[in-house]
């Protein structure tokens, strides 16, 4: 399977952060903020944002002398026997935050051996997640889920997964034909949410954004009703802010 590589604007701000973490574990005594900058070559107006940000999610803290060093989140990440449970916990830890923050359900979703997989998601009484009423590995081509992961797969890609699932037409929305729908993947700029507008469910609005970490191809997804409807745009634009924490789990 090829993947269209298009970076996305999360994708940069991890590279960012892979750069401020690796000066800050050069230095076991701990490494001010200016020796940072002038390591990284970060001006402080990306770098202040970059340090609360790696303070919040854990994987920095700052010693007594105010110099930054690494965090308990990070060398758990690190840990290998535990590594795994311990990814698990701390995305869930972000997905539970970004529900909060957006007011709405939240997923991960993976694509993992040709199949659309929700790998975990966060929702509450208040922001209930998707009914799934058709298989979600079924309706790649509704969801905002499955058109965010199928933007990231080459031409062949995308033919192989719709010749296993065929396109049906599961609202009045929908789009059934595979040209149209190939050719509105090929226009989706790569730093814009997909968007899904009752196209899976009638009642539902979805948004999803890439969060492809090396050669695995994922995203980062919510849901609502559809009376909610008009915070969707604004809610997706603050998903794809807010994913960059997301991203640096998957790459660490």
């Amino acid at each position: 399977m090829a993947l269209k590589p298009e970076p996305t604007a999360p994708f940069h701000s991890v590279q960012y952060a892979l750069r401020v973490l690796e000066t800050i574990a050069r230095h076991s005594g701990g490494v001010t903020d200016v020796q940072i900058a002038r390591e990284t070559g970060l001006p402080s107006a990306h770098l202040t944002p970059m340090l609360l940000m790696l303070r919040r999610e854990g994987y920095v803290l700052q010693v007594s002398d105010g110099a930054y060093a690494i965090g308990d989140s990070l060398v758990l990440l690190g840990s290998g026997v535990d590594r795994q449970q311990a990814l698990r916990d701390k995305l869930q830890e972000t997905l539970d935050r970004l529900r909060d923050s957006v007011g709405a359900a939240v997923y991960i979703s993976r694509y993992v051996d040709g199949e659309v997989s929700i790998t975990q998601f966060a929702d509450s009484p208040r922001t209930p997640k998707v009914h799934e009423w058709v298989d979600f590995r079924s309706a790649a081509h509704a969801s905002a889920v499955g058109k965010c992961l199928l933007t990231q797969l080459d031409q062949n890609g995308r033919r192989d997964h719709l010749s296993r699932h065929k396109i049906a037409r599961l609202t009045s929305k929908t789009i059934t034909n595979e040209q149209i729908l190939f050719s509105k993947l090929d226009s989706q700029p790569a730093t814009v949410p997909v968007l899904d507008l009752q196209e899976y469910a009638v009642g539902t609005v979805c948004a999803a954004v890439p969060i492809t970490a090396g050669s695995a191809v994922g995203c980062l997804a919510l849901s609502m009703p559809v009376e909610h409807a008009h915070r969707l745009r604004a809610a997706a634009e603050a998903l794809n802010r807010k994913a960059a924490p997301l991203l640096l789990s998957l790459t660490l």
